[in-house]
């Protein structure tokens, strides 16, 4: 009888020890595939980001089934030299010190939010760049998790000029408008080689609610924020900073 007990023992952990293994194997296989993911976007440009593929579901989920995304990749070296040190002058003035995470800048918008003033966030050009491309809009631990490990991956395998030409074509410019390209032909109906530092100014002055804000016609608050773009552009050191 104790043989008999001892074997049915055996045999029913069997299925529990596949089951785990197999759980453990799930984690492995999404830690590799974001690996391969991020390593093959080094090299191939995407298509299109998870942030524009949402918002499309999401408008068609309204029912506005005329609504299309305006998206159009353009290499960095293709655009206007104003465009790429706009967008660090507006978004991220360490990017090419740090490796992903600013601290200081973290440090600094807890510190402004905490007084109850208007939101400011504190994450870098690469994290930007990881929520956009990986991920989805909206605040939770699980993103923001997910947004790190990425941020890693991205400043791991990809050199800094490679990153920010991702940012300069995944960013959202305008409702359903993103990337560099796609913004200037359609506000200005030129190409993004040919966009003045005023208007690459304007550009990286909607960056913090492109729906909301208008580069084509900016208020006070853009057009106030696009000079003091253009003034942190030119104490830096202006294009040779992010080259």
């Amino acid at each position: 009888m104790g043989a008999e007990q001892d074997e049915r023992k055996a045999d029913g952990g069997r299925p529990r020890r596949r089951w785990w293994r197999w759980l453990w194997r799930i984690p492995c296989a999404l830690l590799v595939f974001s690996i391969v993911q991020v390593g093959v976007l080094r090299f191939v440009d995407p298509p299109f980001s998870s942030v524009m593929a949402l918002r499309q579901l999401e408008a068609w989920g309204q029912g506005d089934w005329a609504y299309r995304i305006h998206y159009q990749w353009r290499d960095l070296d293709a655009m206007a030299a104003s465009v790429p040190i706009s967008l660090v002058a507006a978004e991220d003035q360490r990017f090419p010190l740090h490796n992903g995470f600013d601290l200081d800048a973290i440090e600094k918008a807890l510190d402004h939010n905490a007084k109850g003033k208007r939101l400011r966030g504190g994450s870098t050009i690469s994290q930007q760049v990881a929520k956009n491309l990986f991920l989805w809009q909206g605040r939770s631990w699980l993103r923001k998790g997910l947004e790190a490990w990425y941020t890693v991956l991205i400043e791991a395998l990809w050199p800094k000029q490679r990153i920010l030409e991702m940012y300069a074509n995944v960013a959202e410019f305008g409702d359903g408008v993103y990337g560099v390209q796609a913004a200037a032909q359609r506000f200005w109906h030129k190409d993004a080689a040919r966009l003045s530092a005023g208007e690459s100014a304007r550009l990286a002055a909607v960056l913090p609610s492109p729906r909301r804000y208008s580069a084509t016609r900016p208020g006070p608050f853009v057009q106030r924020r696009a000079d003091w773009i253009q003034r942190q552009a030119r104490q830096l050191g202006g294009p040779g900073y992010v080259e």
